[in-house]
């Protein structure tokens, strides 16, 4: 696609929208108020309000390398916490995907430079996860389960954050869901997380809500 073509193609969007809704704008510009952050990979096949089947102004979203929530990061810490203490959100979803250039770095390491501080990060999941992966033989099972242990791991990442912990100790809210998109099907999967009962298994080591007492 040529560079020009964007501009046209974003008219072309506006007389649509306007076309169906004259006031499609007007009402955008009045605020958001989503139910979810989707945290996802930054892979350009992977767009998040297309593989919901979302409307803008239903999801908040927040996107990087191999959808990594990094606890020194101050742009995903940034992100949570404004989607949970001003937007509300009741859903907060880490999303990874099949086939991710981040995870197949990580199974193939290498010196990538300015990379190495934030492949890190995925090195040590397959760390964490070493002796269940080396049982595993096909390279592409390989590769599919270091993505869905990589959303695992973000999720747990997700709880560790004072912002979400002080929320659901008020509300209940958010949930933390992990997903996989399949690139090669189209379908989302559900890996069916129960991060409350992980929460509740490092509690001790975790819970922030003592900090709160004092």
């Amino acid at each position: 696609m040529h560079f020009d073509e964007i501009f046209k193609n974003n008219e072309n969007w506006i007389a649509q929208k306007l076309e169906l809704n004259p006031d499609y704008f007007h009402d955008l510009s009045k605020g958001q108020s989503p139910e979810f952050l989707y945290i996802g990979c930054s892979d350009s096949r992977v767009t998040a309000e297309d593989l919901m089947g979302l409307k803008p102004g239903e999801v908040f979203i927040h996107r990087n390398i191999a959808n990594q929530v990094i606890p020194t990061d101050n742009n995903v810490n940034a992100v949570v916490q404004y989607a949970v203490e001003h937007l509300k959100v009741k859903h907060i979803i880490i999303c990874g995907h099949y086939e991710c250039g981040g995870v197949k770095a990580a199974l193939n390491p290498s010196d990538m430079g300015q990379l190495n501080s934030w492949l890190q990060t995925l090195r040590d999941v397959r760390r964490l996860h070493k002796k269940e992966l080396e049982k595993i033989q096909d390279p592409q099972k390989l590769f599919d389960r270091l993505v869905e242990l990589n959303v695992r791991e973000q999720c747990m990442n997700i709880i560790k954050i004072d912002h979400v912990q002080k929320s659901w100790y008020k509300t209940g809210f958010p949930q933390i869901h992990g997903w996989v998109f399949d690139v090669r099907t189209g379908k989302l999967i559900d890996l069916g997380l129960n991060m409350e009962q992980e929460f509740m298994e490092v509690r001790d080591i975790y819970d922030l809500k003592p900090l709160d007492k004092k």
